[in-house]
């Protein structure tokens, strides 16, 4: 199966958006894929900005992915928390073989052959950034693992990235991970000079591909596309990846 996790430098970089537009890219290009992400949390938060609201996360991967919302999120909450915060607040609680179980679920279904084909494309985003804790003592970083997808991690181009996304980077690979790539989103049309020199110097400290997410100007499915399809996710997908077995 082939796939990716994404994954971010912190909460708010834009992380869903970056998966939905590599999952709106692959379905324009005739690929079969799916989305899973774990929980989401702020659903009782107002959209911030101006312009029309944008999808809740798993309302818009779903919408990327051609697939029911419930289908990409298990666990949804109201509060704008840590999942465990957030599942303790609405009176529930999430474990680790909870998380586990329903994302080697979303594992199986896409390797599933989908219409007599091949197996689906699976795009698994992380809540919050990769030390962001999902259940308990368990991280965004413990699933990445134990799915054993490689990761692409999404940051901001502004000030301040080079020290968050090197710190990731730096834990990634320490916890065995294979990195694909940095995405810095969203890239203006004209970068400054800050933006520029947080570009190189990322892929020159942290010896990685830096590439770059335009803004997409709403959640349609062709706009999405649009930005999406400049990243090379096809190079990123490379062959098939092989899933890592429980431990």
């Amino acid at each position: 199966m082939a796939g990716l996790f994404v994954t971010g430098t912190d909460t708010g970089v834009g992380k869903t958006v970056l998966s939905a537009a590599l999952l709106a890219a692959m379905r324009a290009a005739g690929e079969e894929v799916s989305a899973h992400k774990p929980a989401v949390t702020g659903l009782s938060e107002p959209t911030e900005g101006e312009g029309p609201a944008w999808p809740a996360d798993h309302e818009l991967l779903g919408a990327a992915a051609a697939i029911a919302p419930e289908q990409v999120t298990p666990r949804r909450y109201a509060a704008a928390a840590a999942p465990p915060l957030a599942a303790e607040i609405a009176g529930e609680r999430l474990t680790c073989e909870e998380v586990v179980e329903a994302a080697r679920a979303a594992v199986a279904a896409a390797l599933q052959a989908d219409r007599g084909g091949g197996p689906r494309t699976l795009v698994v985003e992380g809540a919050g950034g990769l030390l962001s804790p999902l259940a308990g003592d368990f991280t965004v970083c413990d699933l990445a693992v134990a799915l054993g997808l490689p990761l692409l991690i999404a940051a901001r181009p502004g000030l301040g990235t080079i020290n968050h996304t090197l710190l990731t980077l730096r834990s990634a690979r320490a916890a065995g991970l294979s990195v694909r790539a940095v995405v810095l989103t969203p890239w203006p049309e004209r970068p400054s000079r800050l933006e520029g020199y947080n570009r190189e110097t990322i892929a020159r400290l942290g010896g990685v591909e830096v590439e770059v997410l335009a803004r997409a100007e709403s959640a349609e499915i062709g706009e999405l596309a649009r930005v999406g399809d400049a990243l090379p996710w096809r190079r990123w997908l490379g062959g098939r990846v092989a899933v890592a077995e429980p431990v």
